[in-house]
Protein backbone atom coordinates (compact mmCIF):
# COMPACT_ATOMS: atom_id res chain seq x y z
CA UNK A 1 0.00 0.00 0.00
CA UNK A 2 1.43 3.44 -0.93
CA UNK A 3 2.69 5.52 1.96
CA UNK A 4 1.89 8.94 0.46
CA UNK A 5 -1.17 11.18 0.44
CA UNK A 6 -2.89 12.10 -2.82
CA UNK A 7 -2.65 15.79 -3.78
CA UNK A 8 -5.29 18.16 -2.47
CA UNK A 9 -7.29 19.58 -5.35
CA UNK A 10 -8.10 23.26 -5.16
CA UNK A 11 -11.25 25.06 -6.26
CA UNK A 12 -11.55 27.14 -9.40
CA UNK A 13 -11.56 30.93 -8.92
CA UNK A 14 -13.45 33.43 -11.07
CA UNK A 15 -12.82 37.16 -11.40
CA UNK A 16 -14.69 39.56 -13.69
CA UNK A 17 -12.68 42.23 -15.54
CA UNK A 18 -15.23 44.91 -14.60
CA UNK A 19 -14.33 44.32 -10.93
CA UNK A 20 -10.80 45.64 -11.54
CA UNK A 21 -9.52 49.13 -12.38
CA UNK A 22 -7.03 49.80 -15.16
CA UNK A 23 -3.48 50.00 -13.79
CA UNK A 24 -0.41 51.76 -15.13
CA UNK A 25 1.86 49.34 -16.98
CA UNK A 26 5.58 49.95 -17.34
CA UNK A 27 5.60 50.70 -21.10
CA UNK A 28 4.24 53.98 -22.56
CA UNK A 29 0.56 53.95 -23.52
CA UNK A 30 -0.14 50.53 -21.98
CA UNK A 31 -2.63 49.77 -19.19
CA UNK A 32 -3.47 46.49 -17.51
CA UNK A 33 -6.11 44.69 -15.50
CA UNK A 34 -4.28 41.72 -14.07
CA UNK A 35 -7.09 39.57 -12.73
CA UNK A 36 -4.62 37.20 -11.12
CA UNK A 37 -1.01 37.92 -10.16
CA UNK A 38 1.78 36.64 -7.91
CA UNK A 39 1.80 37.81 -4.29
CA UNK A 40 3.58 36.79 -1.11
CA UNK A 41 1.02 34.13 -0.13
CA UNK A 42 0.69 32.82 -3.73
CA UNK A 43 4.06 33.32 -5.44
CA UNK A 44 3.40 30.91 -8.34
CA UNK A 45 0.10 32.50 -9.42
CA UNK A 46 0.36 33.78 -13.03
CA UNK A 47 -0.03 37.33 -14.24
CA UNK A 48 -3.29 36.88 -16.11
CA UNK A 49 -5.61 39.56 -17.42
CA UNK A 50 -5.99 42.25 -20.05
CA UNK A 51 -3.56 44.76 -21.50
CA UNK A 52 -4.94 47.80 -23.32
CA UNK A 53 -2.68 49.63 -25.77
CA UNK A 54 -3.24 53.23 -26.83
CA UNK A 55 -2.56 54.11 -30.50
CA UNK A 56 1.18 54.64 -30.92
CA UNK A 57 2.15 52.65 -27.82
CA UNK A 58 5.21 50.44 -27.95
CA UNK A 59 7.79 48.48 -26.03
CA UNK A 60 11.45 47.77 -26.85
CA UNK A 61 13.28 44.50 -27.41
CA UNK A 62 13.63 42.75 -24.04
CA UNK A 63 13.85 39.28 -22.49
CA UNK A 64 12.11 37.17 -19.85
CA UNK A 65 12.80 33.91 -18.01
CA UNK A 66 9.10 33.07 -17.56
CA UNK A 67 6.69 31.81 -20.22
CA UNK A 68 3.69 33.67 -21.60
CA UNK A 69 0.72 33.54 -23.95
CA UNK A 70 -0.91 36.54 -25.65
CA UNK A 71 -4.24 36.58 -27.51
CA UNK A 72 -5.15 39.64 -29.59
CA UNK A 73 -8.76 40.69 -29.04
CA UNK A 74 -8.70 44.08 -30.81
CA UNK A 75 -6.29 46.11 -32.94
CA UNK A 76 -3.19 45.43 -34.99
CA UNK A 77 0.30 44.96 -33.57
CA UNK A 78 3.64 45.14 -35.36
CA UNK A 79 5.91 42.72 -33.51
CA UNK A 80 9.35 42.49 -35.01
CA UNK A 81 8.80 42.66 -38.77
CA UNK A 82 5.25 41.15 -38.86
CA UNK A 83 1.78 42.54 -38.18
CA UNK A 84 -0.79 40.54 -36.20
CA UNK A 85 -4.50 41.15 -35.65
CA UNK A 86 -7.53 39.86 -33.75
CA UNK A 87 -7.71 36.12 -33.28
CA UNK A 88 -3.91 35.69 -33.20
CA UNK A 89 -2.45 33.79 -30.26
CA UNK A 90 1.26 33.96 -29.46
CA UNK A 91 3.23 31.61 -27.23
CA UNK A 92 6.55 32.68 -25.74
CA UNK A 93 8.37 29.71 -24.13
CA UNK A 94 10.92 30.19 -21.39
CA UNK A 95 13.38 31.81 -21.63
CA UNK A 96 12.52 34.15 -24.52
CA UNK A 97 13.20 37.46 -26.20
CA UNK A 98 10.36 39.80 -27.16
CA UNK A 99 10.82 41.72 -30.36
CA UNK A 100 9.88 45.41 -30.32
CA UNK A 101 6.09 45.90 -30.32
CA UNK A 102 4.23 48.89 -31.76
CA UNK A 103 0.58 49.55 -32.49
CA UNK A 104 -0.78 52.43 -34.56
CA UNK A 105 -4.41 51.34 -34.02
CA UNK A 106 -4.25 50.62 -30.32
CA UNK A 107 -5.76 47.38 -29.14
CA UNK A 108 -6.53 44.88 -26.43
CA UNK A 109 -4.86 41.58 -25.54
CA UNK A 110 -5.51 38.75 -23.13
CA UNK A 111 -2.20 38.24 -21.39
CA UNK A 112 -0.95 35.26 -19.32
CA UNK A 113 2.57 35.05 -17.86
CA UNK A 114 3.48 31.99 -15.83
CA UNK A 115 6.42 30.28 -14.15
CA UNK A 116 8.75 28.88 -16.77
CA UNK A 117 8.75 25.09 -16.78
CA UNK A 118 12.39 25.08 -17.93
CA UNK A 119 13.89 28.07 -16.09
CA UNK A 120 11.49 28.23 -13.11
CA UNK A 121 11.54 32.01 -13.78
CA UNK A 122 8.43 33.64 -12.32
CA UNK A 123 6.41 36.50 -13.76
CA UNK A 124 6.82 39.86 -12.05
CA UNK A 125 3.81 41.93 -10.97
CA UNK A 126 5.09 44.52 -8.49
CA UNK A 127 6.81 47.39 -10.21
CA UNK A 128 5.65 46.30 -13.66
CA UNK A 129 1.85 46.16 -13.64
CA UNK A 130 0.74 48.29 -10.72
CA UNK A 131 2.93 51.33 -11.06
CA UNK A 132 2.04 54.77 -9.74
CA UNK A 133 4.18 56.33 -12.49
CA UNK A 134 6.26 55.09 -15.40
CA UNK A 135 10.03 55.41 -15.65
CA UNK A 136 11.44 56.56 -18.97
CA UNK A 137 11.91 53.54 -21.26
CA UNK A 138 15.66 54.23 -21.21
CA UNK A 139 15.67 53.50 -17.44
CA UNK A 140 13.75 50.20 -17.66
CA UNK A 141 15.69 46.97 -17.31
CA UNK A 142 15.17 45.01 -20.50
CA UNK A 143 17.37 42.06 -19.52
CA UNK A 144 14.84 40.51 -17.08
Amino acid sequence: MPDHQPPIHQSMEAVHADDREWETLRWPGQWSKMLFHPRADRPTEPNAGLVRYEPGSHHPFHKHDFAQVWYILEGEFAIGDRVYGPGTMMFYPDPHFEEPLRTETGGLMLFVQYQGPTTQGRPIYDGRFNMTSRKPVSEERVDV
